[in-house]
């Protein structure tokens, strides 16, 4: 734990000197609740929490997807990351280390959505169901940082920045992220259930509200956990074969 600990505060310092990291994180799920939520949240609550939880997946994906897959395959191309992945200790504490900064990244890009949904629109929570948001925020996040690590393994960094852009508002729009649960474009509705993303918000919709979760969505969510887990983990080991053999 104190070597996790450690990679962890490592982890943040560089992403802290690099402020510009730290706001982009947060920038694009607070400009898309400015943009797609607070014009047409009205005098709705529901509507309003519902859009909330989406913008918190979309921060979610946000932060992990581009925090793991550029962080790690820019990390890839520095001489400290060969060096710490000879220590003794293993990869356990270093990867964990990553993880636990990736989370507390995650939770701060989400804050400003939190606010803007204070502030502008007419969205409400209980203290019981903000608690449990918090929480579905960890849970929801372990698809999306499994897939920024596959492709921070697998990929240069010039290659992750691409592939991570790519992929980002696919995700984002075709999980419905971007629409209302029930007024989604009919081929969002045919596709949505087979993305993770899809299965990450309707978590956060049953954490805040009384949104009925689908199993087809859920279900799809932990294949998926288990698709990405098992290409991080080749990924990884391909990468550290051809470093150190």
């Amino acid at each position: 734990m104190p070597l996790t600990l450690v990679h962890a505060r490592y982890q943040l310092l560089t992403i802290i000197r690099i402020p510009v990291a730290v706001v982009g994180s947060a920038f694009f799920p607070a400009a898309a609740m400015l943009f797609f939520v607070v014009p047409f949240a009205g005098d709705d609550p529901a509507g309003a929490t519902y859009a909330t939880a989406a913008m918190i997946t979309f921060a979610v994906l946000s932060a992990n997807i581009f925090q793991y897959g550029v962080g790690v395959a820019e990390d890839r191309d520095q001489p400290w990351n060969p060096y710490t992945r000879t220590l003794p200790a293993g990869p356990g504490p270093r990867l964990a280390g990553r993880i636990l900064a990736g989370l507390v990244l995650t939770y701060g890009s989400m804050l400003p959505v939190v606010v803007i949904a204070a502030v502008a629109t007419p969205a409400r929570v209980t203290p019981v169901e903000f608690l449990l948001g918090a929480v579905a925020v960890a849970v929801v996040s372990v698809p999306f940082t499994l897939m920024g690590l596959a492709i921070g393994y697998s990929l240069p960094s010039k290659a992750a920045i691409v592939v991570a852009q790519i992929i980002f508002f696919p995700l984002a729009f075709g999980g419905g992220l971007l629409s209302s649960p029930n007024d989604a474009p009919g081929f969002i509705k045919a596709i949505a259930p087979y993305l993770p993303t899809r299965g990450a918000v309707e978590l956060m919709w049953a954490a805040t509200n009384d949104w009925r979760l689908n199993p087809l969505s859920v279900a799809m969510l932990g294949v998926w956990i288990v698709a990405l887990a098992t290409v991080a983990v080749w990924a990884y080991r391909r990468d550290e074969g051809r470093r150190f053999t």
